[in-house]
């Protein structure tokens, strides 16, 4: 096992959850903000408010999100399974 072959392998792994995560945080960050906006506007100051939105939001961006979720987490665990035979040189 190399430094190249670690730097790759760690890389990836990062790339993968970036991946992951990104959709969801993104859509949570823009409700979260325009919720904000929202009870900055309006002056409401419900905790319950800003806490539901993004609840639904992220339920829905998994539910649209999870095949392709899915199968980027298949194809990278294949992968790791493939270099089994590579780290044990």
């Amino acid at each position: 096992m190399t430094e190249q072959f670690v730097i790759k392998f760690v890389s990836d792994a990062i790339y993968t959850v970036i991946l992951l995560a990104g959709p969801v945080l993104l859509v949570t960050l823009v409700v979260g903000l325009l919720v904000g906006v929202f009870q900055a506007v309006t002056s409401i100051n419900e905790m319950t408010l800003t806490f539901i939105p993004k609840l639904i939001a992220v339920i829905l961006v998994l539910l649209v999100l999870f095949p392709w979720m899915l199968r980027l987490m298949l194809e990278y665990t294949v992968s790791i399974f493939n270099l089994i035979p590579m780290m044990a040189k």
